[in-house]
């Protein structure tokens, strides 16, 4: 049975001031191919957020004036290294991975009225105005990482109540 589970390893590295270097970078060429149709771009996820050990991995999230156009771009991220996933589990998105072992960049694009786009951009900012919660994210994270080496689904679980904790408090933080 646990032989379909994804065996990538799941690996915690300390914070690198350099991704938010890579997110521009890649932010740009992302500009460039989806041109009109991007609305904004955003770094997301926990190397967007100054201090947090993370996955290395590149989290991107563009705002798209229309979902159904993005599919146009599918080509041209594939020449940029990109694997098109479509939806992937979640309505309205368009997801894209880059890089197979080591996995680079994850790119998450939605239309602004997606209730997702709130979701990480409150995440994200909480948890850079709130650095005691993101040090208890960040360990936990490592704790995590450490019980679920090979099961990323458990650890995406294992941090499930955190991030909805998080959530609910970006909400009233925001008003």
């Amino acid at each position: 049975m646990g032989q379909m589970r994804q065996q990538r390893e799941v690996i915690i590295v300390a914070y690198d001031s350099a991704w938010a270097e890579r997110f521009r970078e890649e932010a740009s060429r992302i500009a460039s191919i989806f041109g009109g149709e991007l609305l904004s771009i955003h770094h997301i996820g926990s190397t967007s957020i100054p201090g947090m050990s993370a996955k290395p991995i590149i989290d991107i999230m563009p705002v798209v004036r229309d979902i159904s156009k993005v599919e146009l771009f599918n080509e041209r991220m594939i020449q940029l290294g990109y694997t098109p996933m479509g939806e992937y589990g979640i309505t309205g998105r368009r997801y894209f991975v880059k890089g197979a072992d080591p996995r680079t960049h994850h790119v998450h694009s939605y239309q602004p009225d997606n209730p997702e786009v709130k979701r990480h951009l409150d995440f994200r900012d909480y948890l850079i105005a709130h650095e005691d919660e993101a040090r208890q994210y960040a360990e936990l994270k490592a704790r995590l990482a450490e019980q679920h080496r090979y099961d990323l689904e458990a650890y995406t679980q294992g941090k499930a109540t955190f991030i909805k904790d998080v959530l609910a408090k970006a909400q009233a933080w925001r008003l």
